[in-house]
């Protein structure tokens, strides 16, 4: 029986299913890459810039000790490792970018992968945290 042929219509459905999981795993890399694509990380210098568009909303997700220590001017304090924290997000706009900062960048790349997972629409991140902002000299408040 191995010499047989096979009718037509089953190596059709064959061609169909594998269709199918084709379109499947490009759907699905596709919408990782648009996830991807709403986090942008930046740099210090870019962050100075893009901080004065208006209606942005700079966030640091940084413990209130490490915020009162010294943040970015008109950073909003909202603290990732807080029990609270998919609740204390909700007070941001999610149809306008946010930027968000930690210490070195850990704790904003998970933050910023749960914003987007929440329905906003832009994520900056910046890329080493507040250290690399600080030692950039940048303007830092208390």
């Amino acid at each position: 029986m191995s010499g047989m042929v096979q009718p037509k219509s089953l190596n059709n459905m064959r061609y169909f299913k594998f269709g199918c999981v084709i379109l499947v795993l490009l759907t699905f890399f596709n919408c990782k890459n648009n996830s991807s694509e709403a986090i942008e990380l930046i740099t210090a210098a870019e962050l100075k810039e893009i901080s004065k568009i208006e209606g942005i909303q700079l966030v640091d997700v940084r413990t209130p000790n490490e915020y009162n220590e010294g943040h970015l001017p008109n950073a909003l304090n909202i603290d990732f490792l807080d029990k609270n924290f998919e609740i204390n997000i909700q007070q941001l706009d999610k149809t306008r970018p946010v930027i968000v900062y930690c210490q070195r960048g850990s704790r904003s790349a998970k933050c910023a992968s749960q914003l987007i997972a929440n329905g906003f629409v832009k994520i900056y991140d910046l890329d080493h945290g507040f250290s690399k902002w600080k030692s950039s000299g940048l303007e830092v408040e208390k």
